[in-house]
């Protein structure tokens, strides 16, 4: 049976068994779950992450963005979650599919190859502004 809403629970661990209808999020493990809309059975997670999901709390609803697009089950089912409804999207095709998660694919590693950089970078070696250049060698007691 397709839903059509999910009522939103905030949980600190996940369930052993998940009701359907309802749509499970867990802020310590950044991530929500819920049974499939399509009445299918399967389980849907939605990690929390710069390059996955985001979860907007309104105070009394919740949306999810992108879409979910279950492509790994038979059912293939797709939607969007906005204000606690279920809007249905279209089914996407094999070509359609290969594109989104090649998209995601690049999405991951262009952003975790920037944070590794950022990580990696040393604050002092920043150029900056002029000024700054100035104030960190007078900080230092070197000459400018």
């Amino acid at each position: 049976m397709r839903l059509e809403s999910l009522e939103h629970v905030f949980i600190d661990a996940f369930p052993e068994s998940l009701s359907p209808g309802y749509l499970y999020i867990s802020i310590p493990y950044a991530s929500a779950t819920h049974l499939c809309c399509c009445g299918c059975g399967n389980q849907v997670v939605t990690p929390m992450t710069p390059t996955d999901w985001r979860l907007t709390y309104d105070g009394e609803t919740v949306s999810l963005y992108p879409s979910i697009g279950n492509w790994s089950f038979d059912c293939q089912s797709h939607y969007w979650i906005k204000r606690n409804r279920v809007e249905w999207a279209k089914r996407w095709s094999r070509d359609e599919i290969r594109a989104g998660r090649e998209r995601d694919r690049i999405a991951k590693g262009t952003h975790y190859r920037a944070v590794q950089v950022k990580e990696d970078h040393d604050p002092e070696e920043t150029p900056g502004p002029w000024w700054l250049a100035l104030w960190r060698r007078i900080r230092q007691g070197r000459k400018y």
